[in-house]
Order: structure tokens, then C-alpha cells, then sequence
């Protein structure tokens, strides 16, 4: 029965591929699960300053705002979550790696502080980095999907930046590796 209903499934999902790539994924998988997996948060085009070259991502910690930067004075605005007090943070990153469906493997001092928490968890729909992954140099911090969209808007990671799993997929098919990470305060 698994087999069959992953059948059908891989087959619905590339024929909405083909019409919507960037929600045709998450459209499948809320179906299939009964639940809504994420959905945008007022993603918009606004305004920025020209000096970011395009394939910036801008992050401002302070307004719970990611920009992806488009070059021609214009950025997608995402909401996002970000790291709790004392789990903030600023600086400049690169994009590392990319990963659909990441595995995760909490750090150590996560899992001091958390010892109830799974030794590793393989990428899916129940796992707290979502549909997407970008990490950001060779640190512990990601810009990643959530499994918890009511979070977006909030102050409660341990520092990475969660995304909506729909708003993650979109970042995630714009941003190539290498890309420049500016989080701000």
C-alpha cells in the first residue's frame, strides 16, 4: 500500500511540478499529511539600498525580516523567526551547502541544554529543519523551513533563521552556494 501511494504521489508531484515548482511540493505533502505544511508570509517586493549586489540575503534580526536581494534596487521580503535572547547574533556568512529535506543532528551544547531531544533525526516532515536547509559558512546556523510556521515572526531559536516551509522552498530555488548572508540587529 506504501509503495503504491508513494507511486501516486511521486506521480501527482510532477505533474504539479511542471505548473508551480516552488509550492507544487508542499501542496502534495499537505494532502497527503491532512495538514498545512507552511504557508507564505506576506513574502513582497520592496525597496532596498543599491550597494548589496544581487543574490544578497540581508537579515534583519529587529524587524524578523529576511531580503533576498534581486539587483535592481529591489529585494523579496520574507518574516522569519530568529534566535531567542541570547541566542542572537550578527555578522557576515556565506551559503555553504543546500539541502532539500536536511537531516539533523543537534549540537552539543543543544543537546545539553535539551537532553529530550533526538541524537539525529533523517529529513522529513516531522523534522524541525523543514523542507529546506541553507547553511551558513562552516558555523552551526542555518536559514531553514519549520515545522512550526506559527513561530515565524518570533524570537525563540537557538539562533538559526526559520523560514515557512513554502517561503524556505522559494529562498532555497533563488540563493546559490557561495551566496553573501548579512545578519543586523
Amino acid at each position: 500500500m506504501r509503495r503504491k501511494l508513494a507511486a501516486v504521489a511521486g506521480a501527482a508531484f510532477g505533474l504539479m511540478l511542471a505548473a508551480n515548482p516552488a509550492s507544487a511540493e508542499l501542496d502534495l505533502l499537505s494532502r497527503i499529511f491532512g495538514r498545512p505544511l507552511g504557508q507564505a508570509t506576506g513574502r513582497d517586493t520592496v525597496s532596498i539600498d543599491t550597494r548589496y549586489k544581487p543574490g544578497t540575503i540581508i537579515i534583519s534580526t529587529s524587524q524578523r525580516r529576511l531580503y533576498y536581494v534581486n539587483g535592481d534596487g529591489t529585494a523579496i521580503q520574507y518574516g522569519v523567526g530568529v534566535g531567542r535572547p541570547g541566542f542572537d547574533w550578527s555578522g557576515i556568512k556565506a551559503v555553504s551547502q543546500k539541502r532539500a529535506w536536511p537531516d539533523w543532528t543537534p549540537p552539543p551544547e543543544m543537546l545539553r541544554r535539551r537532553p529530550d531531544l533526538p541524537r539525529h533525526m533523517h529529513g522529513g516532515i516531522n523534522n524541525p529543519l523543514g523542507a529546506r536547509a541553507l547553511y551558513l559558512g562552516s558555523s552551526m546556523y542555518r536559514i531553514h523551513g519549520s515545522n512550526e510556521p506559527e513561530t515565524i515572526g518570533q524570537a525563540v531559536s537557538s539562533g538559526c533563521i526559520r523560514m515557512t516551509n513554502d517561503d524556505v522552498i522559494d529562498l532555497y530555488n533563488r540563493v546559490r552556494v557561495g551566496a553573501r548572508v548579512v545578519v543586523m540587529r
